[in-house]
């Protein structure tokens, strides 16, 4: 559910709380006359009219020929502009030093391009243990957890396109192997709200992985945690995924997320057994 706008939260710039209020508005409503707008916010007529004139000729709205006011294309161009200077790594590395330090912990952020995923950003640990990663890496979408991640959570019809490029050779005796057995990983994985990497590519490592969505509500890359089996045994997991899935939560908000896909509770996970050989 959008966030409903409200002028409650005033700031120092009353006219600007009343334009961001009837843009918030418009944006949950849709294209609403004058009166209907000035009902739900409470806003006094003249006031109203006179900001729905100016923010006219700014461009920030347009009424149709019914007279609904509707958002309009300076706030596509904003947003756009503000697209175009917007670095996820720079968005994703705070959050991502703060679990590193939680975790002790390597981390990354990937993202999907076809049938591979690669690291765009890692976040190395300072424990003595170390596994060996770099920006730029390439990555399975069968045998990592990242990859099983962006892969879960993209629409069907992606998904199943891509099924007869992706590569089934065991790296490992873990690894999965067939169309049939990914898809049932790809379930679960949706509907725990993470990803586990169990030595599917590396047989000593492990890794945890939770997406992260964008403004729109899409899939635009995950996150992960990655040690040597040692530093992520078998009752450490379902912690490791509440925080994995929290700083992603957290990663997404930044982008602007407000409406990802609903999955169980990380903890949830430990009645789901992840995929076995």
């Amino acid at each position: 559910m959008k966030h409903k706008s409200s002028i409650q939260d005033k700031t120092a710039v009353p006219a600007l709380d009343k334009v961001m209020a009837i843009l918030g508005e418009l944006e949950t409503r849709g294209p609403s006359l004058a009166g209907e707008l000035i009902a739900a916010l409470g806003l006094p007529r003249s006031s109203a009219y006179t900001l729905l004139d100016a923010m006219k000729q700014h461009k920030l709205v347009a009424q149709d020929s019914q007279g609904r006011y509707r958002l309009w294309m300076r706030l596509l161009a904003l947003g756009q502009a503000a697209s175009a200077s917007l670095d996820i790594r720079d968005v994703a590395r705070r959050r991502l030093l703060r679990l590193m330090e939680e975790t002790g912990l390597l981390c990354h952020f990937g993202i999907m391009d076809g049938p591979v995923a690669y690291y765009i950003l890692k976040v190395e640990s300072r424990g003595s243990i170390s596994v060996r990663s770099y920006e730029g890496k390439t990555l399975s979408l069968t045998r990592s957890g990242v990859g099983k991640c962006l892969l879960a959570w993209q629409p069907e019809e992606e998904r199943e396109r891509l099924l007869p490029e992706l590569d089934f050779t065991a790296a490992t005796p873990a690894s999965i192997t067939s169309p049939e057995a990914l898809r049932a990983e790809l379930e679960r994985i949706r509907r725990c709200g993470w990803a586990l990497d169990d030595g599917e590519d590396v047989p000593s490592v492990r890794c945890v992985a939770a997406p992260v969505f964008g403004m729109d509500g899409a899939i635009m890359g995950a996150i992960s945690v990655v040690g040597a089996r040692m530093q992520m045994e078998d009752e450490r997991l379902e912690g490791l995924a509440r925080q994995v899935t929290a700083c992603a939560a957290g990663i997404s908000r930044d982008l602007g997320c407000t409406t990802p896909p609903a999955t169980q509770p990380a903890g949830a996970a430990a009645n789901s057994a992840p995929h076995q050989p």
